[in-house]
């Protein structure tokens, strides 16, 4: 036993605790040695033992050019923040409505149906890909980022995990809205929506992720440069680098500070939502 500040603290807790501290410093390290490597000259990238903190640092250099007209990363990176914000926008949009249908709604063999429309979670996405493919072609969407968008702006998961939040909405509050006079929409809105944030935060968090970080939609679906995402920009930023490793780094960091910034912002709602959606039903 320690005792810090009055409070006694068993070893073995201690014990873990520092292996499970030790555990993310590793899984940290590629990413440390990421983001040095982007700011070091090629010369120095191999380096052992590795120098984390470079000696002759070139600054922003990698990423200035990088970013510059020779790479045109920006155009890949706007793509990404296009296509990505607006599935997620309506993906959570469409959930939110379905899940509302699903849980305040009553119609006739309403639980059957959902139960038929969660069996297709059990169709891997490959599947699907020719009848898709076909469909764009069909419609005039190929090689186009609303067919992209169309396609992953709905989600089977995203509405379970919302129906989950919303049944611990109690109907009460929806019943008491009815009778003041509210409609549907606006129940929708102003009372059930505010009641899940934390999953919405969550499922927004998730599906910005699976949207920004998609390598097979894109490479299927897109054929033109200059609709390609960051995923296949990698991809042609490094057939055209080369093995120019540092300049490998600067983009991959470039690729990644997105995610990071979402999940920091999100971070507090995460455990809240998935919990919400575990313990309801």
């Amino acid at each position: 036993m320690l005792k810090m500040r009055g409070r006694t603290i068993p070893i073995h807790k201690i014990v873990f605790t520092l292996i499970l501290f030790f555990i993310g410093i590793t899984m940290l390290a590629p990413l440390a040695w990421m983001i040095s490597t982007s700011f070091k000259p090629e010369n120095d990238v191999f380096d052992f033992p590795i120098r984390w903190i470079p000696e002759e640092n070139v600054g922003w250099a990698n990423y200035r050019e990088v970013w510059g007209p020779t790479y045109n990363f920006g155009m890949y990176y706007w793509n990404s923040i296009k296509i990505t914000i607006v599935s997620t926008v309506f993906q959570i949009l469409i959930s939110a409505l379905g899940a509302y249908g699903f849980t305040k709604v009553r119609w006739k063999h309403r639980d059957k149906i959902f139960l038929l429309y969660l069996a297709s979670m059990m169709i891997p996405p490959q599947v699907m890909i020719t009848s898709r493919f076909v469909i764009l072609q069909k419609m005039g969407l190929y090689n186009t980022h609303l067919g992209i968008i169309l396609m992953t702006m709905v989600s089977t998961y995203g509405l379970f995990l919302l129906r989950q939040a919303m049944l611990g909405v109690p109907d009460s509050l929806c019943e008491s809205a009815k009778i003041d006079g509210a409609g549907h929409i606006r129940t929708f809105f102003q009372i059930v929506l505010p009641l899940i944030v934390p999953s919405i935060a969550t499922l927004s968090v998730l599906k910005f992720v699976w949207t920004w970080n998609d390598y097979q939609t894109p490479l299927i679906f897109l054929s033109r440069r200059a609709l390609f995402t960051i995923q296949l920009g990698m991809k042609v930023f490094a057939s055209e680098s080369g093995s120019i490793y540092s300049l490998m780094m600067a983009a991959a960091v470039s690729s990644t500070v997105p995610l990071i910034i979402v999940f920091l912002c999100g971070q507090r709602y995460i455990i809240d939502g998935i919990a919400t959606g575990a313990v309801k039903g």
